[in-house]
């Protein structure tokens, strides 16, 4: 006992004397050394400490556990109230294995007797330590020590003790501060630092207002009703499950729902859009949470859920205070009884009316239509995919066609699971695809089968005309039977009865009466002989096919360009596998270019639809710097498409 005593003192000792040298190299270990000095050191300074007239406490010292711990405290209250070295004493910096030892002697139960007539030692109050992580050399081990009320000034005052320990001239900034850890302190956090969500992942809003010279809103421009459209696949929960192997690298906590879903509701109230289309929305998520947060939000919210036994599907909501709903209509792509149409991806499209103020006065605004989908992932069937995008337009064509066969302004978007170039995407960007004969899997361009000996391959018609839907896109059964009424019942078609040999012919059972009915009238020169009978049966849907090529006349254009300039990289919506790709689209309405010219410049083409701006994706490199996705701060696999639209407001 009284060799630990001894022990810790000298160390005390040894550090007091140290604090207060001048000299500038310091050598061995200080704070953080191992227990037990050299024994040569012990000695030199219990020779020093009885020269300084001390060694008669020593002497006096029974063999008393008791008289023990009073030795400790009595050495202890010698350092601390001995006037000429307080100062230095207060100033140490004290490391916590020096506290323990000398903290360990006072825990004995019995009361603490006075020591040699001196008055009781009153009870040294130590103040919080806590680690603070200096530069370290050859010279230098581990770190100093320092008061806790240090750590909460922005600056201290330099004292030479702590310039002796820490060769760092300026404190470290708290957010700077690494994470250190040692024996019986654990670590030091650094506290946590509010940072703006719209800084997370270094999104920037790319505003494209800023151009009147190519959006065309100069001053004496007319008034604009300006909107913004969120488009996102928030990835189901239990599709995540299904497959989770794909999200081994992200830790169990952030992919639990209730966290996921928090942070999805931060998105949406952070970017507020005034149109919001999800994908891969959970059928019981969406009706007991999504919904009741996203109403209580300023939305009214339509679900299309995927047919079949699954259990997620489509949701546009859209805010009443900004639209009035005209006609909404949900797509389903299963049709029995084709095998190419046998999947149960859906789709949703809506009608909106835009409302303007009413202090504008009596003026309108063109109705927008808005499509949200999530076609077939599966890469292989591209002929699937494409007769699914088929239906879609040929439902938007309905629906956005106006009374002199224009289109409203449309938005088409989701997850189209194909990939910037790729022939499904040059369809909807151009209008036209020649098809025939081009392998299944190069439709999406998600993957390379090139290398398999059996291709699936399209051909000719892609798609039966029992579909209704011609190879424009359109359907065309409703117009084939008004055309075959009007025909039936044509004037032309009823002159034909007015002279003909028919009328010269006795009706069967008609009762003969002289004078009256027993009469037969002669047959002028120009009656024809004959009638000529209507056929009145079904006419089978006839309408004229391209062999091997589709088209549509929407004219719509990418929001994105697919391409980060300043990076040099792709755009990156999602990281399937850890393999970034772009998946996920904003279309909209456009004007028709002059010779099939279709540049960057198509972001900010003249129209109905003017784009304002939008959320800036991202390249692989910085998706990967934040551990891919879902990370803590995006809880989809993949991230949301973001843009803000004006249209002209004219008036009447």
């Amino acid at each position: 006992m009284f060799a630990s005593l001894l022990d810790a003192f000298f160390t005390c000792r040894k550090n007091a004397l140290l604090a207060k040298s001048s000299s500038p190299q310091v050598e061995g270990d200080f704070a953080m050394a191992p227990r037990g000095p050299d024994q040569e050191e012990c000695e030199g300074l219990l020779q020093r400490w009885r020269e300084e007239g001390s060694s008669q406490v020593l002497s006096s010292v029974s063999e008393d556990p008791l008289a023990d711990k009073a030795l400790a405290q009595s050495s202890l209250a010698f350092l601390m109230d001995n006037p000429g070295e307080q100062d230095a004493a207060s100033e140490d910096k004290w490391s916590s294995r020096q506290l323990s030892d000398l903290q360990a002697a006072e825990t004995l139960h019995e009361p603490f007797p006075q020591v040699l007539g001196e008055a009781p030692v009153s009870e040294v109050e130590a103040p919080l330590w806590a680690a603070v992580p200096v530069e370290t050399g050859s010279q230098y081990a581990d770190c100093a020590v320092l008061p806790m009320g240090a750590l909460a000034a922005e600056e201290w005052e330099e004292d030479p003790a702590v310039v002796a320990w820490s060769i760092e001239p300026e404190p470290v900034p708290q957010q700077e501060t690494s994470i250190w850890s040692f024996e019986g302190l654990g670590q030091l956090q650094p506290p946590p630092v509010e940072i703006p969500y719209h800084e997370i992942l270094w999104r920037e809003w790319e505003d494209f207002s800023t151009q009147p010279e190519a959006q065309g809103l100069e001053a004496g421009d007319g008034p604009q009703f300006q909107f913004t459209l969120m488009s996102y696949n928030i990835l189901a929960q239990d599709l995540m499950q299904q497959s989770s192997e794909l999200y081994v690298h992200c830790h169990p906590d952030i992919l639990n729902w209730s966290y996921r879903f928090a942070n999805l509701m931060q998105e949406f109230q952070h970017w507020d859009p005034d149109i919001l289309c999800l994908q891969e929305v959970q059928e019981d998520h969406y009706w007991e949470q999504l919904e009741p947060a996203l109403r209580m939000m300023g939305f009214t919210c339509f679900y299309k859920r995927r047919t079949g036994c699954k259990m997620d599907g489509c949701a546009v909501c859209y805010k009443p205070t900004r639209f009035r709903l005209l006609c909404a209509s949900p797509v389903e792509y299963f049709r029995p009884g084709l095998e190419l149409l046998n999947r149960d991806n859906v789709g949703l499209v809506l009608l909106l009316q835009p409302l303007v103020p009413e202090g504008l006065g009596q003026v309108s605004v063109a109705p927008l239509c808005v499509a949200n989908t999530h076609v077939l992932y599966n890469p292989r069937r591209g002929d699937v995919k494409l007769a699914q995008m088929a239906i879609l337009l040929a439902e938007v064509d309905k629906v956005a066609r106006l009374s002199d066969g224009s289109h409203c302004p449309i938005i088409l978007c989701g997850d189209l699971n194909s990939v910037p170039n790729s022939p499904l995407y040059n369809f909807i960007r151009d209008g036209e695809l020649q098809y025939d004969g081009m392998p299944a899997w190069k439709v999406s361009g998600q993957e390379d089968f090139s290398y398999q000996l059996y291709q699936r391959k399209l051909q000719a018609p892609l798609w039966p005309s029992s579909l209704g839907i011609n190879d424009c896109c359109q359907y065309v059964t409703s117009c084939h039977l008004k055309r075959s009424e009007r025909r039936k019942y044509g004037r032309d078609f009823l002159l034909r009865f007015r002279f003909c040999s028919i009328a010269c012919q006795r009706p069967v059972g008609l009762v003969l009466m002289e004078g009256v009915t027993d009469n037969k009238p002669e047959r002028p020169a120009d009656w024809s002989e004959s009638v000529l009978e209507e056929d009145t049966s079904e006419p089978e849907p006839v309408f004229p096919r391209t062999i091997g090529a589709i088209q549509h006349c929407l004219n719509l254009t990418s929001v994105y360009t697919h391409f980060l300039p300043q990076h040099g990289r792709p755009e990156v919506t999602t990281m399937p596998l850890g393999l970034g790709m772009t998946v996920d689209y904003i279309f909209f309405s456009a004007e028709s270019y002059e010779n099939g010219n279709r540049t960057d410049a198509s972001l900010v083409q003249d129209g109905t639809l003017k784009l304002l701006g939008r959320l800036s994706l991202l390249s692989e490199e910085i998706l990967w710097a934040a551990n891919g996705l879902p990370n803590p701060f995006c809880s989809s696999d993949h991230l949301c498409l973001l843009a803000s639209f004006s249209m002209e407001v004219t008036a009447l």
